[in-house]
């Protein structure tokens, strides 16, 4: 074990990634003594606080144990992951537990949301690099793929639902915000021509592959519906009858629903609402509001699946419109 200390990482977290390094490639085994804290701290002209608050964290990682006749050894087989997602949320909150559960418990997952920003990715891939056994990572674009990545070797690295890019033979379980989407607006084609305007919200800021409103526009325009994209939030101008409402994000759908209630427009009747993304809270908000989306349980799975066997996975999950009482 080698340890190297940089003015930009503290001492601690040196003496960190230097431990798991040695576990992960087999330079420390299973059930091998580390060094006493006294020891180290010696050799490596540290403080033994510095040293024990680092195998202290060992410990909570589930990397290293200890006893009093003993000492500091090494537990049994550890496989750490990172799992980087982009942004919390009730979905993405399903795709961790149904992936953390399906993995043995000697499978330790480190979660970090990147919130779309760049310099947060690339560090953290950057300095994630040989500390875990296997990545699992939602790419910055949906469009690009991030040259950070290519730093990780192919075969540990999971892409998880952006894709639109060529990704080289990497291993991905993606979704498809194009043809996928239109196929399920087809699908609910009953419902949607009820009503005379089709009203896409699609906030600028938002990371949602812009690709996606070429695909709303072709549905409208065959199918004779005035069509709106609402970009900005100045261009709201409020609920309108007979008009069917797509939203991204849930503030937007509470948004929607509220100028409704306002309006005292009935939902469904006056006026439809649908989202992307299906959330268990939509079962019952309004009497329930219909959504497009995959199952990201089914993604969590899926990726526990790829990161177990290591087998090349390179999937496109299904997109579903699931109707409800909202058009």
């Amino acid at each position: 074990m080698n340890i190297t200390f940089y003015h930009s990482i503290s001492k601690i977290k040196s003496v960190v990634d230097a431990v798991t390094l040695a576990i992960l490639q087999g330079e420390l085994a299973q059930g091998e003594n580390l060094p006493s804290i006294n020891e180290l701290s010696n050799e490596y002209k540290i403080s033994r606080d510095t040293v024990f608050k680092a195998y202290k964290e060992l410990k909570q990682k589930g990397l290293i144990d200890s006893n009093p006749m003993k000492g500091y050894f090494v537990r049994g087989e550890v496989n750490r992951i990172l799992l980087l997602l982009d942004n919390y949320s009730a979905f993405k909150q399903n795709l961790y537990r149904r992936f953390v559960e399906n993995l043995p418990e000697n499978y330790k997952v480190d979660l970090i949301f990147h919130q779309y920003n760049r310099h947060f990715f690339e560090t953290v891939v950057r300095e994630s690099l040989g500390l875990y056994s296997m990545y699992v990572v939602m790419n910055f674009s949906n469009d690009e793929f991030s040259d950070a990545l290519k730093s990780i070797p192919q075969g540990k690295l999971l892409l998880l639902d952006f894709g639109n890019f060529n990704k080289n033979g990497y291993a991905y379980l993606c979704q498809n915000f194009d043809q996928s989407f239109y196929d399920c607006l087809v699908s609910g084609k009953e419902k949607f021509v009820k009503y005379k305007k089709f009203v896409f919200v699609f906030p600028e800021e938002l990371c949602h592959p812009v690709s996606s409103v070429e695909y709303f526009m072709k549905f409208c325009a065959e199918n004779n519906l005035e069509c709106l994209i609402i970009r900005k939030n100045e261009d709201w101008t409020g609920v309108e009858k007979d008009t069917v409402y797509l939203t991204i994000l849930h503030e937007d759908l509470v948004k929607v629903i509220k100028s409704g209630d306002e309006r005292e427009f009935k939902i469904a009747e006056d006026y439809g609402v649908v989202v992307y993304n299906e959330d268990p809270i939509l079962e019952v908000i309004k009497n329930g509001i219909a959504s497009i989306s995959i199952d990201f349980g089914l993604m969590g799975e899926k990726a526990a699946t790829f990161v177990r066997t290591q087998q090349l996975v390179q999937e496109y999950l299904p997109t579903h419109l699931i109707l409800r009482n909202s058009v």
